[in-house]
């Protein structure tokens, strides 16, 4: 990770830089600069327009009691565009504007989470009526899930309204 960071925060620049200078170089330096600030003008505007389609979709996925992991991913990928577009330079406005592209961000999406399907583990842990249960999951999607079940019996219940009161069974009363 470490070479990565160095690479971005020195070589971004420096590309950024012989970009802006090759540009400016063949059209001028006024229009260099306002097409840098033309992008970022065209980029905060989709970045408004998209941000709060997402917010609306994220919103109901939460309402209707869906998972929306996709919607938060493509928040995320909207975020990494808005700091994008706020760099000057034309590389990270063609990356931060590519993010608005949604075939961008499945293809993101996709390899990211191939990727983190293969490095994350998950442990989940469930309450039911009848029981609990908890799975831990390592590996890619197909693989077995090791399952452990615990049956909660009516005796164990606690009362609802004080936590730390037992409920005796209506038999026992």
């Amino acid at each position: 990770m470490a070479p990565f960071l160095l690479l971005a925060f020195i070589g971004v620049p420096i590309i950024e830089i012989a970009v802006l200078i090759q540009v400016g170089g063949l059209i001028g330096m006024w229009p260099t600069l306002g097409l840098v600030v033309l992008s970022a003008i065209i980029g905060s505007l989709e970045l408004r327009r998209q941000g709060l389609a997402t917010v609306t979709r994220l919103q109901t996925q939460v309402q209707r009691g869906e998972l929306p992991t996709q919607t938060l991913f493509d928040g995320v990928c909207l975020v990494a565009a808005g700091a994008l577009l706020l760099t000057p330079g034309f590389v990270t406005d063609a990356i931060g504007l590519s993010l608005f592209l949604p075939p961008v961000r499945r293809f993101l999406r996709a390899t990211v989470g191939a990727y983190a399907a293969r490095r994350m583990t998950m442990h989940v842990h469930a309450s039911a009526p009848g029981g609990s249960a908890e799975w831990d999951t390592r590996g890619s999607p197909g693989d077995p899930i090791d399952v452990s079940y615990t049956d909660v019996t009516e005796d164990e219940r606690e009362d609802e309204t004080d936590p730390g009161k037992r409920v005796d069974p209506p038999n026992e009363r």
